[in-house]
C-alpha cells in the first residue's frame, strides 16, 4: 500500500460501502477488498492523486459482483463480462457498446488479465465519435468476483489467462488489438465489435437469460 494514503481513508470507505450493503458484508471484509483493489490498481496505474477514488469504484463493483455471485443481490439483467489482456481497448469498447445498445436488456463489465495503466486515447476518441463516452473509465484487473457474477464471459484475445468456472458460459471473439493502430483501423475494430454486440443482444430471451 502506498505510504501516502492514511489507513483512516480506507476505514471511512469501508464503513460507507458496508452501510450500502445493508449488513450483508462486514466492515472488515469490505476494508480488505478496498485495500486489495487499491493495491491492484496501484501496481499499474499512473493516476496517483485519484487512485483512492478509483479503488472505491472498483471495490464497489467487486462487492456487487460478489453479492450477485452468492445470490444475495438480484441481477436486473444478464451479466456479461468482457475480458482482454490490457482492458485498455477491446473489452472496454465491447462493454460500453453492450450497455449502449442493450438499453437495459444487459449489463456489462470489463476487465483485463494484465491491465495497462490507462485506456488507449485513440480508443476513447473513436468511441466518442459514435456518442459513447469512455473518458471516465480505467483498466481493471480480472478478479474471481467478476467472473463468478457473469452469466457470460466473452474473451477478446486473452487466451487461456481467463479463469474458467463451472456454470459460466464462455465465448471468444477474435478481435485484433487496437493498441498502436491508426484511427481508421481502430474504427474498423470498433465497428466489428459493434456488430458482434448487436448480434449478441438478439440471443437475449424475455426471461433475461442467455441462450446456450
Amino acid at each position: 500500500m502506498s505510504a501516502t494514503v492514511d489507513r483512516a481513508v480506507f476505514d471511512r470507505i469501508a464503513v460507507r460501502l458496508a452501510a450500502r450493503s445493508h449488513g450483508l458484508v462486514s466492515v472488515d471484509t469490505v476494508k480488505r477488498l478496498v485495500i486489495d483493489s487499491y493495491q491492484q490498481l496501484h501496481s499499474t496505474s499512473r493516476i496517483g492523486a485519484h487512485l483512492v477514488v478509483l479503488a472505491e469504484r472498483f471495490a464497489t463493483e467487486r462487492l456487487t459482483a460478489l453479492a450477485q455471485a452468492d445470490g444475495r443481490f438480484a441481477k436486473p439483467a444478464p451479466e456479461v463480462l468482457f475480458v482482454c489482456d490490457a482492458n485498455a481497448g477491446r473489452s472496454q469498447m465491447a462493454a460500453a457498446l453492450a450497455i449502449a445498445r442493450g438499453q437495459g436488456r444487459v449489463h456489462a463489465r470489463s476487465a483485463g488479465t494484465a491491465p495497462k495503466a490507462e485506456l488507449e486515447l485513440a480508443v476513447v476518441e473513436v468511441m466518442a465519435e459514435i456518442g459513447v463516452d469512455l473518458s471516465a473509465e480505467f483498466p481493471k484487473p480480472l478478479t474471481d468476483e467478476l467472473v463468478g457474477a457473469a452469466d457470460l464471459v466473452i474473451t477478446l484475445g486473452c487466451g487461456g489467462a481467463c479463469a474458467f468456472l463451472p456454470g459460466v458460459r464462455y465465448l471468444d471473439w477474435s478481435i485484433p488489438d487496437p493498441a498502436g493502430q491508426p484511427l481508421y483501423e481502430i474504427r474498423r475494430i470498433r465497428d466489428e465489435i459493434d456488430l458482434l454486440v448487436t448480434d449478441l443482444l438478439t440471443t437475449l430471451d424475455p426471461q433475461r437469460s442467455l441462450d446456450a
